[in-house]
């Protein structure tokens, strides 16, 4: 056996699994398609990420945290979930940092310092040794039997294995080579991420809000370098024949639109990145396991963004496996056999289940335009607001100490 462990995708969750296996004697190979380069230094792609702070202390352990940089870490203190439009048609409730045992509720970072974290972290120098990385190659052929994995390279090699695992998106093509069906939830709509400044304070409070026609979010971010005003990360939900007029618009049109579509509720904002838009799918795979594979990250559960869980969940599903194959390894276990699969399956499963189905209901109740629709969310959020055990647990939620 030339390898105990493969991993597909080097993204955040497949080199945060190769950190947390540094040290333990496994040797582990990763396999990404894109370029050395762009693992080493990733370009901004607009998508904020919000941590819990579970996920903070995990990144803590794996040594991603103080690779992140401080001025690339933002507090988030508290939560506004808003319903209609501006003035009397709009509803709100507030989800205080004061409800939960922390001084935030969570941390926002750029995706690209994640990225760039969690591949010094995972390849760096440090304790145990690096994994072996491949890049620029795809995965063509996998198959398993109860001795071995073996994936087939684009350029022609073939690895063997004890263990494979998935860690290449929520559109995963290794998990669909092992024959695991994924149940996808297609939205219909597209957001558009950027990063703008305005005129007043965010105060750390995170948006959402269910605007008719639109939704809008806004994550604080720390102050704009350049100008030292307010920034934040913000996040345009609309159809998406709707989403390409605004990636196309001149700056200045760019910053009226938006600055309109916000109501003037923060002044005056304007843009200060790349503007970005991806398509809003979830996806649920059927499985998180199969004969010496497995899946994690978005290959086995892709969050919709509405509730910001998506790279948290992620993590959670690293720990999960992570601590397993340690586990077997120092037992001198077989990492791959079914049982220790089985057992990684439900617990992920238990930790993910409940949570996609709540983001799945809230994204589709919540994009619906007809009037049933909106006299319920708008009686969901001003209930949800006077009902404080609610909000307790909406805040332990988005803590992940819940």
């Amino acid at each position: 056996m030339e390898l105990d462990l493969i991993i597909v995708g080097a993204g955040p969750a497949g080199l945060s699994l190769a950190r947390a296996l540094r040290g333990s004697g496994l040797r582990t190979t990763l396999i990404e398609q894109n370029s050395l380069a762009s693992l080493e230094q990733p370009a901004f792609d607009g998508r904020e990420i919000a941590l819990t702070q579970h996920s903070a202390e995990l990144m803590r352990q794996l040594g991603l945290w103080p690779l992140l940089g401080e001025a690339n870490i933002a507090p988030l203190r508290d939560a506004l979930v808003l319903d209609g439009g501006v003035g009397a048609d709009q509803s709100r409730m507030r989800i205080s940092h004061r409800l939960s045992p922390r001084s935030e509720l969570g941390f926002l970072v750029a995706n690209h310092h994640i990225r760039r974290a969690a591949f010094e972290a995972a390849m760096g120098a440090g304790e145990g040794e690096a994994p072996a990385l491949i890049c620029g190659e795809q995965v063509t052929g996998i198959r398993t039997d109860a001795e071995s994995a073996r994936i087939t390279l684009s350029g022609g090699r073939t690895l063997a294995a004890r263990l494979v695992v998935a860690a290449d998106s929520r559109h995963s093509s290794t998990r669909r080579a092992m024959g695991i069906a994924a149940d996808m939830h297609d939205y219909g709509r597209t957001m558009l991420v950027c990063n703008m400044t305005h005129e007043q304070a965010h105060e750390e409070t995170a948006w959402e809000w269910f605007d008719h026609g639109q939704t809008l979010a806004l994550l604080p971010m720390n102050p704009d370098p350049a100008s030292g005003l307010p920034r934040s990360s913000v996040v345009l939900t609309l159809p998406h024949q709707a989403i390409q007029p605004m990636l196309e618009m001149d700056e200045t049109a760019f910053n009226h639109e938006l600055t309109r579509r916000f109501g003037g509720q923060l002044g005056d904002m304007r843009l200060v990145s790349t503007r970005h838009a991806y398509p809003l799918v979830g996806v649920w795979a059927r499985r998180f396991v199969a004969q010496r594979f497995a899946v994690v990250g978005d290959a086995a559960v892709g969050m919709h963004p509405v509730t910001a869980h998506g790279f948290n969940l992620g993590l959670r599903s690293i720990d999960a496996l992570s601590r397993a194959l340690i586990q077997a390894q120092q037992g001198g276990q077989d990492i791959a056999s079914p049982q220790l699969l089985e057992r990684y399956q439900q617990v992920h499963q238990r930790a993910a289940r409940g949570l996609f189905m709540a983001t799945h209901a809230v994204a589709t109740l919540y994009t619906r335009e007809h009037v049933p629709a909106r006299w319920l969310r708008r009686g969901m959020v001003e209930l949800g607001e006077r009902f404080t055990p609610f909000k307790r647990a909406v805040a332990a939620s988005l803590t992940g100490l819940g």
